[in-house]
């Protein structure tokens, strides 16, 4: 995520990975909680490294962009020089190894939750069913309410957790719904506003849909950070970008196994014909534009699965790496001053020898959009949709059997 820019300007998502939030501070063994992927009805936490926040610093030891005061060091070290490397991880164990420094909380998390009926954040969850301001008569709304306090609750749990922002998820349903989104957002934070969460703590995520592109461009006017979530094509980074998005999340390894299966897709040919890896290729594009052309976003690659991965993306500003991956690099020796054996793939000044089609620079409207999407980001975000939506039904339908309590 540069995490100093990152720090000034504001700031996790689909991915197939799991990522499960830390503690900042060291945490005593307790077994896992949940799990997360994104997009898909697998229950639990994302972290997504710094968000970071203005008014709040790392622990001392937590950072996960470790300094070296010698030439030799760990891979790892060295990456850490370029990008801000995210943990994803599924237990509570990794935290003192890799600590993350952020969260995101989703309806996927609360289902997850749930599922533990002991567990930590169990409290939150009962108190919003206890939420007074929900007791309305239409169902719909009551449990819609619902969901929204109990993804509350627990961010604001997770905001004394973590030093970095959280992420809340915003209600797939209203995926194509620009007011929807924007009313929303608008709900959850006069809900955090009551629990004295501040604002600059927070981001919201938003598919990228146009209507949520949209939504985007009118929540960041407002000065509501937003995280920009199911991303598979240049037209929704770069029309996120051009909204003002804070973070663009694109998921480097779905790509790569769409194009596994599947033809059709102009940008994804076009990258197999040179040679390049479509999830690669798209990030890489995608970075170039946002710094040559000026815009404040920050790019997040997702779905990272392997060491090339990770080289191949030097200097993105995060990278979410599997705590397997995170290992190898971690024991893998490496000379810190060897300038060529850790060469930066991706960086401010190097983006302005990109070239871009007048297309591509566009300012992208409905219709430009809908053309430019293509078949693999249609796909993808169609997928994603419908795992969001999943979970958050299936939360509803919790919550609508152990409610009301008894002494409602």
């Amino acid at each position: 995520m540069a995490s100093t820019a990152l720090k000034a300007s504001g700031c996790s998502a689909l991915s197939p990975g799991v990522h499960v939030c830390a503690r900042t501070r060291a945490a005593p063994h307790r077994t896992s909680l949940v799990r997360h992927s994104i997009g898909f009805n697998v229950p639990g936490f994302q972290c997504i490294g710094a968000f970071g926040s203005n008014v709040v610093s790392k622990p001392k030891g937590l950072s996960l962009r470790a300094s070296v005061s010698t030439a030799e060091g760990t891979e790892l070290d060295a990456i850490r020089k370029y990008s801000e490397v995210v943990p994803d991880t599924v237990i509570f164990d990794d935290f003192e190894r890799f600590p993350p420094t952020a969260a995101t909380v989703s309806s996927s998390l609360l289902l997850g939750i749930t599922s533990v009926p002991k567990g930590s954040y169990n409290g939150a969850i009962d108190s919003a069913l206890a939420y007074n301001k929900c007791y309305v008569e239409n169902s719909g709304e009551r449990l819609s309410c619902f969901l929204n306090k109990a993804l509350v609750n627990v961010g604001a749990e997770l905001v004394k957790s973590v030093p970095g922002r959280v992420s809340t998820e915003v209600d797939a349903r209203l995926a194509y719904d620009t007011p929807g989104i924007v009313n929303e957002v608008h709900e959850l934070l006069r809900m955090y506003d009551e629990v004295e969460v501040p604002r600059d703590r927070l981001l919201f995520k938003i598919p990228a849909t146009w209507q949520g592109i949209e939504a985007t461009r009118q929540l960041e006017t407002e000065g509501i950070q937003t995280h920009v979530s199911l991303v598979y094509s240049f037209a929704q980074a770069s029309a996120a970008a051009q909204a003002g998005a804070s973070v663009i999340q694109i998921f480097v390894g779905r790509v790569r196994d769409w194009a596994r299966t599947n033809s059709g897709d102009k940008d994804v040919d076009a990258a197999l014909a040179s040679g390049a890896d479509p999830g690669i290729a798209l990030v890489t594009k995608s970075y170039n534009y946002i710094h040559k052309y000026g815009h404040k976003s920050k790019l997040m690659a997702a779905a990272v699965r392997n060491k090339q991965d990770v080289f191949s993306l030097l200097g993105l500003d995060y990278l979410i790496v599997p705590v397997k991956v995170l290992l190898s690099l971690k024991e893998s020796k490496a000379d810190l001053e060897d300038k060529y054996a850790f060469a930066r793939r991706l960086s401010p000044s190097t983006a302005q020898n990109a070239t871009f089609s007048e297309q591509e620079i566009q300012k992208w409207d409905q219709g430009t959009f809908a053309k430019a999407l293509g078949p693999l980001a249609e796909d993808l975000l169609r997928r994603g949709l419908d795992g969001y939506i999943n979970n958050t039904e299936r939360v509803e339908e919790h919550f609508s059997k152990i409610w009301p309590p008894p002494n409602v």
